[in-house]
């Protein structure tokens, strides 16, 4: 069949246009997807990484940590712990909070007394921000709390968990046993500092000047209640 004449009495003719190839054009879509992908994490990633940068790397006022930093740091271990009162929680149901952390047998000799009256202290002593940390105690054995520590432990939280799954976790330093120190967790999880042992009255105030740091630094991106 002829073609149709154009307006200038010229044939029209036919030109075949090759189409696109849909494979490249769903990769390239795909590329496109993962750096937004990307990008959106980095931006909610950034308070995270500039706070931990400030505490870790940048410490303008030139002190150093009273605290042990922890490298690599130990995210908190999916082990079971159970409560006073019978039941069970996983430890990981702990993170979205700072933990000031102490380990000790339920019979609590006099230096778990010191932790538990320490760890107290220094969560009251951050005032506005005190809801962003809890103390914790971990009872590495099965037996019974006495009754008269229980109403000093009203706004603890209290787990029990066995010594040798902690140990799998925490480390105390050489020569030390767990009792011996306190342990700083973030809200990500993990371990990442570790107090000396024996606080005395100018070291609770050391340790006081590494959380009140890291509220500072932390504000921006962690906020009170789980």
């Amino acid at each position: 069949m002829p073609s149709a004449p154009s307006p200038d009495g010229q044939p029209l003719g036919l030109t075949v246009h090759t189409l696109p190839d849909v494979t490249t054009l769903a990769d390239a879509r795909t590329r496109t997807g993962r750096w937004k992908m990307l990008a959106v994490l980095l931006v909610c990633a950034a308070p995270v990484i500039a706070s931990y940068f400030t505490f870790y790397v940048v410490r303008p006022d030139g002190r150093r940590n009273f605290g042990e930093l922890i490298d690599p740091q130990r995210a908190l271990p999916d082990a079971a712990a159970s409560r006073l009162d019978g039941g069970v929680v996983n430890l990981r149901a702990l993170k979205d909070q700072w933990l000031l952390v102490s380990v000790a047998p339920a019979a609590c000799d006099a230096q778990c007394a010191q932790h538990l009256y320490l760890q107290r202290q220094l969560r009251e002593g951050l005032g506005k921000d005190k809801d962003r940390l809890d103390w914790v105690w971990l009872i590495s054995d099965t037996a019974p709390v006495a009754d008269a520590l229980l109403p000093a432990l009203k706004e603890a939280t209290v787990l029990r968990v066995p010594e040798a799954e902690l140990s799998k976790w925490l480390q105390p330093q050489a020569g030390h046993v767990l009792a011996d120190h306190l342990y700083l967790v973030d809200p990500l999880g993990n371990w990442m500092m570790r107090f000396p042992p024996q606080i005395d009255t100018q070291g609770a105030v050391k340790v006081r000047r590494d959380l009140d740091r890291l509220m500072r630094a932390s504000a921006s991106w962690d906020k009170a209640g789980r």
